[in-house]
C-alpha cells in the first residue's frame, strides 16, 4: 500500500497534492451544495411550472435516486479504470447537465437533466476521498480527509443560504449555473494536478448482474422509505418496496459469494475495523438527518422564528463542523483516528441530550450552545472515521471503500429523515388531537422533540460504544504485534 501511495505523490510533493486537493475539493463542494439547494426553490418551481408539489418533488428524489442507487458501481469502476478518469468525467457530465437543469423548459425536462446530474455526483461522490487517500501520503491522510470533512461541512451549511440568495437575486435558474464557472475550473485543475493512478482493467471484470441486483435493492429501499414517511410504513406500497429490497440484498450477498470478481469483496468486512467504522457512520448520518428534518419544525412553528433566521440558525453546527474538521484530522494523525472519532461521538451525544432540552422560551443564543457540541462533535468525529476506514483497505480497494463511506452516508440520511421523522411525528400527535405536525400546539411539537433527541443520543452513545471497542481492540493488537 505505501509503495503504490508514495508513486502517486512523489512527482509534486509540495504543491501537486495541494492543486489536487483544490480540484477534488471544488468537486465535492459543489455536490454536496447541489444535494440541498435545490430545496428551498420547490415552491417557486411549483409555481413556474403550474405543476403539483408532489410532482417537482422528484427534482430532488431523482437525483438522490440515482446517487444512492449508483455509487458502489462506479467506485467499483473507479478501482478497475482509474479513479482520475472518472472523476473527471463526473465533473464534465456534472456541469453540462447543470448548463441543461438551467435550460429546461418544463418540469419533466428538469427532472431528468437532474437524474443526469446525479450521474456525475455519482462519481464525484465515489471518488473524492479515495483520490486524496492515493495523493498524500498516509501520515497527513487525517489531515487532508479532514480538509474534505471541512467542504462538506460547508457546502451543507451554504446550500439553503446561496440557494436563498441567488434565488432572490436572480431567479431559480441560476441555482445550477452557478456551477458553470466552478465545473470548468474544478475540471481543469484535475486534468492537470491529479495523477493518473494505476488501472487494474485488464484483470478484473465488472460484475454487471451483482450491480444491477445493488441498484434495485437501493432504489426500492429508498423509494419505500421515502413512501412509508408520506403514506405510513403499514401501507401496502411501501411494505411491497421494502420487502424487495430485503430480498434484493439477500439476492446481491448470495450472488457475491459465489462469483469470482464480485462488485463488492465480502472478505472486507470481515475487518471488524472497518466493518464497525462503517456502521458508525451510518448511525451518525442517521441523526444528523433527523436534526435537520426536525429542527426546522421546532424553530418555525414553536418560536415562530422567519425562514431567514431559520437558515442562519440551522448552518450553526455545519460550519462549526467545517471549522474543526481540520483540526480534527491533524489531530487524528498524531493520536490516532480512534481516540478522536470517540470524543467526537461523546460530544454529538451531549449536543443531542441538549437539543432535547429545548423549550418554548428558547432564545438564540441558547440555540447556539445547545447544538455547538453537536456539531463540533461531528467535526471530530467524521474525518477520522473516514481515515480509519480507508486506512484499512489495500489500494486496489480504496475506490470500493470510498464508494461504501458514501453509501452510508446517504443511506443514513434516508432512513434517517424517515424514521425520526415518523418518531418524531407519532410522538407529536400523540400530546394532540391534530392529525398533523404542523397544525399541533407547541407544547406537543416540544414534547415530540425532547423524546425524539434522546432517543438520538441513545443511537449517539451506542456508535460511541462500538468505536471505544475497536480502540481497545486495536490498541490490543499493537501490542501484541510489537511483542
Amino acid at each position: 500500500m505505501n509503495g503504490n501511495s508514495k508513486q502517486l505523490h512523489l512527482p509534486q510533493p509540495s504543491s501537486g497534492k495541494w492543486w489536487a486537493m483544490l480540484g477534488v475539493g471544488l468537486g465535492v463542494l459543489m455536490f454536496t451544495i447541489d444535494t440541498s439547494i435545490v430545496n428551498i426553490a420547490l415552491p417557486t418551481l411549483v409555481q413556474v411550472f403550474h405543476t403539483s408539489f408532489a410532482t417537482i418533488q422528484w427534482v430532488v428524489l431523482s437525483y438522490l435516486l440515482v446517487v444512492t442507487a449508483l455509487v458502489l458501481g462506479a467506485a467499483r469502476l473507479g478501482d478497475m479504470f482509474g479513479k482520475k478518469q472518472l472523476y473527471l468525467g463526473g465533473l464534465v457530465l456534472f456541469t453540462v447537465s447543470s448548463l441543461l437543469c438551467g435550460l429546461a423548459p418544463g418540469d419533466y425536462w428538469l427532472i431528468g437533466f437532474r437524474a443526469l446530474q446525479g450521474l456525475g455526483a455519482v462519481m464525484i461522490s465515489a471518488l473524492g476521498a479515495a483520490i486524496v487517500t492515493e495523493v498524500f501520503p498516509s501520515s497527513e491522510r487525517g489531515r487532508a480527509l479532514g480538509i474534505i470533512g471541512a467542504v462538506v461541512s460547508l457546502g451543507i451549511a451554504l446550500g439553503p443560504t446561496v440557494g436563498g440568495l441567488l434565488i432572490g437575486l436572480s431567479g431559480w435558474r441560476s441555482i445550477f449555473l452557478v456551477n458553470l464557472p466552478i465545473g470548468i475550473f474544478a475540471s481543469f485543475v484535475v486534468v492537470r494536478s491529479v495523477p493518473a493512478g494505476k488501472s487494474n482493467s485488464t484483470k478484473q471484470k465488472f460484475d454487471g448482474l451483482g450491480a444491477l441486483i445493488m441498484t434495485l435493492t437501493l432504489v426500492c429501499f429508498a423509494v419505500g422509505m421515502t413512501a412509508g414517511q408520506n403514506q405510513g410504513f403499514g401501507s401496502i406500497g411501501a411494505l411491497a418496496l421494502l420487502a424487495i429490497a430485503i430480498l434484493g440484498l439477500i439476492s446481491f450477498l448470495w450472488l457475491e459469494t459465489r462469483i469470482q470478481q464480485p462488485m463488492l469483496d465480502l472478505q472486507l468486512f470481515r475487518n471488524l475495523q472497518f466493518s464497525l467504522s462503517l456502521l458508525s457512520g451510518l448511525l451518525v448520518f442517521i441523526v444528523i438527518a433527523g436534526v435537520i428534518f426536525i429542527a426546522p419544525f421546532f424553530l418555525e412553528l414553536v418560536l415562530h422564528y422567519s425562514t431567514q433566521q431559520v437558515g442562519l440558525l440551522l448552518a450553526v453546527s455545519p460550519v462549526l463542523g467545517g471549522i474543526v474538521a481540520p483540526f480534527s484530522g491533524n489531530l487524528s494523525d498524531r493520536f490516532g483516528p480512534r481516540i478522536i472519532s470517540l470524543i467526537g461521538l461523546l460530544l454529538m451525544t451531549v449536543g443531542c441530550l441538549g437539543i432535547s432540552t429545548f423549550n418554548a422560551q428558547l432564545t438564540e443564543l441558547g440555540y447556539i450552545v445547545r447544538v455547538a457540541p453537536f456539531g463540533i462533535g461531528l467535526g471530530m468525529f467524521q474525518s477520522p472515521n473516514n481515515s480509519a476506514i480507508l486506512g484499512e483497505v489495500p489500494p486496489e480497494r480504496l475506490g470500493i471503500a470510498s464508494g461504501l463511506m458514501s453509501l452510508s452516508r446517504t443511506l443514513g440520511q434516508t432512513t434517517g429523515l424517515s424514521v425520526m421523522g415518523a418518531l418524531f411525528a407519532v410522538l407529536t400527535l400523540s400530546q394532540s388531537s391534530a392529525v398533523d405536525v404542523t397544525a399541533a400546539p407547541a407544547e406537543a411539537l416540544v414534547f415530540g422533540l425532547q423524546r425524539t433527541f434522546r432517543i438520538a443520543a441513545i443511537v449517539l452513545f451506542t456508535a460511541a460504544v462500538l468505536v471505544a471497542f475497536l480502540w481497545r481492540t486495536g490498541g490490543r493488537e499493537q501490542k501484541a504485534s510489537s511483542r
